[in-house]
């Protein structure tokens, strides 16, 4: 097993994010894809542009995917002892289309403290400035959580369409080969633009893994634990699938969504899908 080297984390300490990480051999990353495309098309109902969150606690590869060895390695040299995923959101863009994320933070409304936690998002497509790769503003996850505004774009990835008014002058686009990660920490300011090449841009971000030291500030949250240690019992502990899509797993998956989204949306004008 190998975790991060001293320079990676001397890296996401000063800016907040490291990439590109090898994760997946090519053929790996395509086995991964072709599984996902397959229960795109076998379960349409359960996976689709506005049902993208949480597809880990319905698909085992991907629960598999997020405890592999080298990721929790890696998330262990940035996180004080992780014990637990707080969720996945599948990241697809469709070829030319218009789908964006907005400069944001992903702490904002996820009632976590303290900020121990990390991202890992992970390409099973080529990442590229074309096809929309996340860019990040390096350092900005010193600066706390910032103001966001609630737009609800249409084309917009994100739950409340949430964005920062920010200078992006110093931006930096993490491209990513298939079976590569980048990891970033809950208050980098980030985000990505639309597709402009001719394939699709399928990323996943599990997000996040947590400290043994966050607690939630508000609401319910359901986890799943990342090895055999208990979970605290502030959260949920939520199993990992025995198979695609079963009559258990969208039941799991209903109530960890329904529950998520009452933390992600209050004081919210509107609410989505989630």
């Amino acid at each position: 097993m190998r975790g991060l080297t001293d320079e990676q984390v001397v890296q996401y300490r000063e800016h907040g994010w490291v990439a590109p990480i090898d994760l997946l051999t090519a053929d790996e990353a395509a086995d991964a894809l072709a599984a996902l495309e397959e229960a795109e098309a076998d379960f349409p109902d359960d996976l689709h542009a506005e049902n993208r969150n949480n597809a880990h606690l319905l698909l085992p590869f991907l629960a598999e995917l997020a405890v592999h060895e080298v990721v929790l390695e890696c998330v262990r040299s940035l996180v004080a002892d992780p014990v637990a995923l707080s969720s996945s959101v599948l990241f697809i863009k469709e070829p030319r289309t218009g789908s964006y994320v907005t400069w944001h933070q992903d702490a904002t409304y996820m009632a976590l403290e303290p900020d121990d936690f990390v991202t890992a998002w992970i390409a099973l497509t080529p990442s590229t400035v074309d096809s929309g790769c996340v860019s990040v503003l390096p350092g900005t996850h010193r600066r706390g959580i910032l103001e966001h505004t609630d737009a609800y774009g249409d084309d917009n990835i994100l739950t409340r369409g949430q964005y920062l008014d920010v200078d992006d002058s110093t931006a930096v686009d993490l491209v990513l080969a298939p079976g590569q990660m980048s990891l970033h920490h809950p208050h980098l300011v980030h985000g990505s633009q639309p597709n402009r090449s001719d394939d699709r841009r399928v990323g996943v971000a599990f997000q996040s893994y947590l400290g043994a030291g966050v607690r939630p500030t508000r609401g319910e949250h359901h986890v799943m634990a990342i090895d055999d240690r208990p979970v605290d019992p502030a959260f949920h502990t939520v199993p990992a699938p025995a198979a695609r899509c079963t009559p258990e797993g969208r039941a799991t998956r209903l109530i960890v969504n329904d529950a998520f989204a009452d933390v992600l949306y209050e004081g919210a004008e509107v609410r989505r899908l989630l």
